[in-house]
């Protein structure tokens, strides 16, 4: 039987397990990449780690997300982590260089490496054959420090593309195509693996479009072959010499199987507040659009950026509409510059921000109050754009341009012949804002800057066997991160600080949470189906830890948070019968048995109720070894000693 190129890159990299799905393998991390909104966490973890330097083949330290600096917090954030590359050995990409996954994709992302990173959507990096899988900085800290990366072997979905995508419809349609068919946990412990002859008329950006925004259907990662499209791109990019061909082999079976055929795609658009809300454009066109954002690590690379531009060339955004556009690194920028395409931008009204995430992770441009915003983004969550009374939509470049023209929602469609664009043979290579790894001789004399702001991590102690105390919160289905850890302007600098950003948990869900948690010595939090999805943050564990949670016990897990809990000490427990989430109410006190945990089998009593409710989970023995330490870091310790 033949593998997928899924099987056989995780088989190039297993150190323990096998390929059987659904069981507990760990594999060999070559690359991680880290941004300033978890790094800093990341790299106050690797420092108690203990380790000298990185141990991975390469290691890179973006500045990106926070980038708004209203004081001191952020900038002295940037010099920790400027000090912290250059004494362990890491490329540190500098503010203002770009977004982490648009500039690890033009630079440093190759084909069949294994790629760890500190932020959800690490799966760009799918676009070139790359495994590329999103974390919590604390696994990225462990895979730097040389640790194996532990996860469940994921089955196999393979995402069969035919034909040819028509005029104004791009590769942004077809994830959310994706999304419409299979929502925001259907590919949860799976892999999206693209094949079939539509995937040879999509450019290297276009598919790291598709595996970026893959991160919102709850996938492992998403994956496209390493063919002549790839090579043509990495050879523009001056890295031709680490090209190679990687494919599925032509007998490979997959667990299952989705066919588009690009032909009959057509725009669509995700409603609030979720990405899996999806219609047509059509469906809802000649809403009226307050707010256009063109850009983030989904839609910022040169391929989007010239097509909005020369939509716009020689006319004016609507006047009551705003546009705002985000490029995703200086090398989109320079080729729009020298182009000319960025004065057809310029000219039509649009506001040019910084290389970075900027509005799509809160962080500064807000939109008005009950404001209609279209986003090229891979997230529309109550209250991320900044404004919680906002309606934010995700569409594509094409759709966002069309849009911001006439002032209301617009197919593009209807807008004319679309124009041609000219991508260049060999893209402009400066790499000047990227700083190289210092040698270990040096190294070794770097002093670590460290701000006001940084704080040193809670402490995390070896789990009692018994946990007592309330249901601090009972929530819905398909909680995020940012209803647990909001991002924004106001919360993000605080990423170092975990006593401050404690105070902001559940903020939107429950003003009081933080100080009926510390009140009552932490408790329990209750929820339903798909708990945690979103972000890689792993604050929406630490914060919650800090406050004293002890376990959390819902339907469903999203995996990056279902692992970031157990790297900080909560335990994460499901209901046998996922009907008994009726049977628990706010308040109730719990008592929990933690003697059974390797069993499978756990106990809850409802002391409040007087009812058994059973439990289960899916930890594996290192996991239940992790979580009796008190958390990942702890348990490291104890291994290194």
């Amino acid at each position: 039987m033949g593998k997928t190129l899924t099987e056989k890159i995780i088989e190039q990299h297993l150190i323990e397990g096998k390929l059987e799905k659904g069981t507990d393998i760990a594999i060999k991390i070559d690359q991680t990449l880290t941004q300033d909104a978890t790094g800093t966490m990341a790299y106050l973890q690797f420092e108690a780690i203990g380790i000298d330097r990185v141990r991975t083949e390469l290691s890179v330290s973006y500045v990106d997300h926070n980038t708004l600096q209203t004081d001191f917090k952020n900038p002295d954030d940037h010099r920790y982590l400027q000090s912290i590359a250059a004494k362990y050995g890491l490329y540190f990409s500098r503010p203002g260089n770009g977004i982490c996954h648009q500039v690890h994709l033009e630079r440093f992302a190759r084909p069949g490496k294994a790629l760890l990173g500190s932020d959800s959507h690490t799966p760009t990096g799918g676009g070139v054959g790359s495994i590329a899988i999103g974390a919590g900085g604390l696994d990225v800290a462990a895979a730097m420090a040389g640790e194996a990366f532990r996860l469940k072997m994921p089955k196999v979905v393979n995402v069969y593309l035919t034909g040819k995508l028509p005029d104004y419809v791009s590769a942004k349609d077809i994830i959310l195509e994706v999304l419409r068919r299979i929502g925001v946990k259907g590919a949860v412990n799976k892999v999206l693996e693209y094949t079939g002859p539509g995937i040879k008329t999509l450019t290297v950006p276009e598919r790291g479009t598709i595996t970026n925004m893959g991160t919102e259907t709850g996938a492992t990662t998403s994956i496209f072959p390493s063919d002549d499209i790839t090579k043509e791109f990495l050879e523009a990019q001056e890295r031709g010499d680490q090209w190679v061909s990687l494919v599925p082999d032509n007998d490979a079976e997959y667990d299952e199987r989705i066919e588009i055929n690009l032909d009959d795609l057509e725009p669509l658009i995700a409603e609030p507040h979720s990405p899996g809300n999806v219609k047509s454009v059509k469906e809802i066109e000649g809403l009226v659009v307050d707010q256009v954002c063109i850009g983030s690590c989904t839609n910022s690379s040169l391929r989007d950026l010239k097509v909005v531009a020369n939509i716009m060339k020689g006319k004016t955004i609507s006047e009551n509409t705003v546009l705002t556009v985000s490029p995703g690194s200086r090398q989109v920028v320079d080729h729009m510059i020298k182009s000319g395409e960025m004065a057809y931008l310029v000219e039509s009204g649009a506001r040019i921000l910084e290389n970075a995430c900027g509005p799509c992770i809160g962080m500064g441009l807000a939109p008005k109050t009950d404001a209609v915003t279209l986003r090229t983004f891979n997230r529309n969550f109550l209250g991320r754009s900044g404004t919680r009374s906002a309606q934010a939509y995700l569409v594509s470049p094409e759709t966002a341009a069309a849009s911001v023209l006439a002032g209301k929602l617009t197919d593009p469609r209807s807008i004319g012949k679309p124009p041609k664009i000219d991508m260049p043979k060999k893209f402009i290579v400066n790499d000047n804002m990227i700083i190289p790894p210092l040698p270990p001789e040096r190294a070794k004399d770097v002093i670590i800057v460290r701000g006001p702001n940084i704080k040193p991590l809670p402490e995390l102690n070896p789990l009692p066997e018994k946990l007592e105390g309330e249901v601090l919160l009972k929530v819905e289905d398909d909680i995020t991160t940012d209803h647990i850890m909001p991002a924004g302007a106001k919360i993000l600098p605080l990423r170092s600080n975990i006593p401050e950003i404690s105070k902001f948990v559940f903020i939107d869900v429950d003003e009081s949470f933080h100080d009926r948690s510390l009140e009552r010595n932490g408790g329990f939090i209750v929820g339903g189906e798909n708990y945690g999805q979103g972000s890689s943050r792993e604050h929406a564990a630490i914060a919650p830890k800090y406050l004293g949670l002890k376990a959390v016990i819902v339907k469903s897990f999203a995996r990056i948070h279902l692992a970031n809990l157990v790297n900080f000490g909560i335990v994460p427990l499901t209901f046998a019968n996922k009907d008994d989430y009726n049977r628990i109410e706010q308040g109730d006190n719990f008592e929990i048995d933690l003697t059974t945990l390797q069993t499978g089998k756990v106990i809850l009593k409802n002391l409040s109720k007087n009812i058994d409710i059973p439990l289960t989970h899916s930890l594996s023995e290192t996991e239940i070894e992790v979580l009796k330490a008190g958390g990942k870091l702890p348990h490291i310790k104890q291994k290194h000693a």
